[in-house]
């Protein structure tokens, strides 16, 4: 008994709540200004499809980004496990957009565990824009000049402009940065994540092993598909352009490495790679399939903007972050279909200026992408892989997981009779369990018209 009061007792402690305000404000900058309209129905937990019973989101993160609980979103697996559908956005009756709240928090997320820290606020906000897109033209305007800094004459050869081998090692360096500091924050987000697992009990206290290895694969199939976005009611058309856009990008990774091996992997292979170098000609297979995937890539880029431009049923705000991506793909897929042509055509100091344009825009999502929207297709990716590592559902498929660790409900007394109370409604089937801040509001209020009646 006396075991069974202090569990009683650590559960109606009061929890210290200390706000971040300056989170709050970046919430609210990041998209999220209508979080404040909140007043928690729990309405966008019940008709999210992706939610899970146990613990469901977005009822809880909407209380927490009003507390400023900034350690608990940033760290929360749950925020990526949503596909902003905004079911819950549709259907919130006081217009708090939800879905607008998550996105924001990711938005933030992956700029906290950005590596170095100021990189985040300076791609992060618009006036660091043009300071931002000064960096590569200046970059590429010294390759430029140190090759000798002046406009070929004759057939249209990139090469004779900027040497193939300046303009790799220019970009290995950057992608290297790149994908250190990329590295870096992942690595400090699941730290975080499997932290904040820990603490709810949905995990046990011990180093992610090979397991996790597992879990993370088995969800790849997943992320490749996008099947999760299939479950989406409101924003269902964002299916397929976010579809083309992952594997435009993916197809034109695979054609640059490609290209690469082609050119340097010779010596190392062992074997003549020369015909896997650029340039290829039309008929080539490589050409026409990375004609394929940059066309595909431009659909659906093009898809992403006449999704955001058209009303929806849930009015949402288009954050700087969201546009400065769409037009930075929107450019480089663009200016590498002109440059193409501009060759092919022979265009002269028009193609090589298309050239250049591709560069600076190639340059700008490689060097950015640590700090860029383009980061959460690598964070949902390690959430979605910790989810399923934790049995933490993130689809209607999925059975509901459990804590690891659950205090089990003191018994009454079968001697005593149950107190006379008022019946209590019974709670919708499809409704999901709530607990959105472990702390009850009390409602005098209420109590007092049910006390009346």
């Amino acid at each position: 008994m006396a075991d069974e009061s202090a569990v009683q007792a650590e559960r109606k402690a009061a929890t210290l709540v200390e706000p971040d305000l300056s989170f709050v404000r970046e919430l609210k900058e990041a998209g999220g200004d209508t979080l404040k309209k909140c007043f928690q129905c729990a309405t966008c937990s019940v008709v999210c499809e992706l939610a899970p019973e146990e613990k469901p989101y977005p009822r809880k993160e909407m209380i927490y980004s009003q507390w400023g609980l900034k350690d608990r979103l940033v760290n929360s697996v749950d925020v990526w496990l949503c596909h902003y559908c905004n079911d819950c956005s549709a259907h919130c009756p006081r217009g708090a957009r939800p879905g607008d709240t998550l996105r924001a928090i990711r938005a933030v997320s992956f700029r906290h565990f950005a590596f170095p820290n100021f990189m985040g606020k300076i791609v992060g906000e618009a006036k660091y824009w043009p300071i931002m897109l000064a960096i590569p033209v200046v970059v590429l305007l010294l390759g430029i000049a140190v090759a000798g800094g002046h406009i070929p004459e004759g057939a249209v050869e990139y090469r004779d402009l900027f040497p193939l081998l300046l303009v790799d090692v220019i970009f290995l360096a950057v992608t290297f940065l790149a994908i250190g500091s990329l590295g870096f924050g992942v690595w400090n987000f699941i730290q975080g994540i499997h932290a904040n697992a820990v603490r709810e009990g949905y995990a046990e206290d011990k180093p992610l092993g090979f397991d996790y290895l597992k879990s993370l694969i088995s969800v790849i199939p997943t992320i490749l598909l996008h099947n999760k976005f299939k479950l989406c009611i409101t924003n269902r058309d964002r299916y397929l352009s976010h579809l083309l856009v992952f594997l435009g990008f993916v197809g034109l990774f695979i054609v640059t490495n490609i290209g690469f091996i082609g050119i340097y992997g010779g010596p190392f292979i062992g074997i003549n790679t020369s015909f896997l170098a650029p340039p290829y000609s039309f008929a080539n297979p490589i050409k026409l399939f990375a004609l394929l995937v940059g066309i595909g890539l431009l659909v659906g880029i093009l898809l992403v903007i006449a999704n955001r431009l058209k009303p929806k049923d849930a009015e949402s705000t288009i954050s700087y972050l969201d546009w400065s991506l769409i037009i930075a793909v929107l450019a480089t897929v663009s200016t590498g279909l002109l440059t193409w042509i501009g060759r092919v055509a022979n265009l002269g100091t028009v193609a090589y200026g298309i050239y250049f344009l591709h560069l600076v825009s190639v340059f700008y999502i490689i060097a950015y992408l640590p700090y860029s929207k383009l980061a959460h297709i690598i964070y949902r990716t390690v959430a979605m892989g910790y989810a399923a590592h934790i049995d933490r559902p993130f689809g209607v498929e999925v059975a509901a997981a459990a804590p690891v660790v659950a205090a089990p409900e003191p018994a009454a007394p079968a001697e005593e009779p149950a107190a006379e109370e008022p019946a209590a409604e019974a709670e919708p089937a499809e409704e999901k369990a709530e607990d959105p801040a472990e702390v009850e509001e009390e409602k005098p209020a209420e109590e007092e018209e049910e006390k009346k009646e």
